[in-house]
């Protein structure tokens, strides 16, 4: 059954995923295992180009309203994924042969529903929607990038966290036989990151299983990822196999590595300066001039109260 959710900014036909990669998503689904789990019908959605779009969160809210989606090959070439390499070629060059199959998503902590779910499972329950999002890296890039998952929302409810729980906590794979990044010690490995419980919650936060209608490449995450589109993208775990509901804020990857540069809470804040360069301009990829970022990445609307009375300067 497909929900029609009018978004808060519609988007333009122009804007929409194009016939051919819409239908790109019955293999899609074929692929992944997920034809008869009750999604197919969502993930469809809209079949024809021009068509009104369908699912909430599909605008990208803000300011913008005609985005120019970042091409394919740019979304799928220009990447940071240290587990396959510090250069952003790195990652498609090195995460061919990346097995993402067969997958399971360890759930763990102050949670009624624990367990250890293949990926079938994990997805089963939820209907997959289109959203299309900007991206903007604490590197001062940016892209805008049509994501295909569901709210993390709806799998925090169905696991049944405790009222203790504060926090979720995700860890991307170790596998440094598949992921060469990880034999270098530039991180703290396995990849951790993680949400206060209100982040998760909230109605933009994803789990990202697809991207431009086809399944996640390996080197954007493959088979499961978030995203959170008004945090700098480094906050978004990739290839997530542990997922766990903690009353303790999570060590995280990149606050552990140069806490003085990389906060926990990473929102996007053109106020706030990297120590080493400004946060006030993006470079978009695809253009030349450099754009003013937009406070909390645009979604200020959809999610700054959850930082009322907050010091953003220091909680960074």
């Amino acid at each position: 059954m497909l929900i029609r959710i009018t978004p808060e900014h519609p988007i333009r036909s122009s804007e929409i995923t194009s016939e051919a990669q819409y239908e790109n998503r019955r293999q899609f689904l074929k692929e992944a295992g997920l034809i008869g789990l009750g999604v197919a019908g969502m993930a469809l959605g809209a079949t024809r180009a021009g068509a009104q779009p369908v699912q909430q969160g599909t605008s990208i809210g803000g300011a913008e309203l005609k985005p120019e989606l970042t091409p394919w090959e740019d979304v799928t070439s220009y990447n940071n994924f240290y587990e396959f390499g510090t250069d952003k070629a790195d990652p498609a060059e090195n995460a061919k042969k990346f097995k993402a199959k067969p997958w399971t998503v360890k759930v763990e902590g102050m949670v009624a529903k624990p367990g250890s779910y293949n990926l079938d499972d994990f997805l089963k329950p939820h209907k997959l929607e289109e959203r299309i999002y900007r991206h903007r890296c604490v590197e001062a890039w940016s892209m805008v990038i049509p994501w295909l998952g569901f709210p993390m929302a709806d799998f925090v409810k169905r696991m049944q966290p405790l009222g203790s729980a504060k926090y979720i906590e995700f860890t991307t794979l170790l596998d440094p036989q598949q992921m060469p990044g990880q034999r270098s010690p530039v991180l703290e490995w396995p990849y951790v990151e993680g949400l206060r419980m209100d982040e998760a919650m909230n109605p933009l936060t994803l789990f990202a299983v697809g991207v431009y209608g086809k399944m996640l490449p390996n080197q954007n995450g493959a088979p499961l990822r978030h995203v959170i589109p008004w945090k700098y993208g480094f906050k978004s775990c990739k290839s997530i196999v542990k997922i766990r509901f903690t009353d303790v804020m999570p060590r995280t990857a990149w606050s552990v590595a140069n806490p003085s540069e990389y906060g926990f809470f990473a929102n996007v804040n053109p106020e706030v300066d990297h120590p080493r360069w400004s946060q006030g301009k993006e470079r978009r990829i695809g253009e030349f001039r450099r754009r003013d970022t937009l406070m909390f990445n645009g979604y200020a609307q959809q999610v700054s109260s959850m930082y009322s009375g907050m010091d953003l300067r220091k909680s960074y």
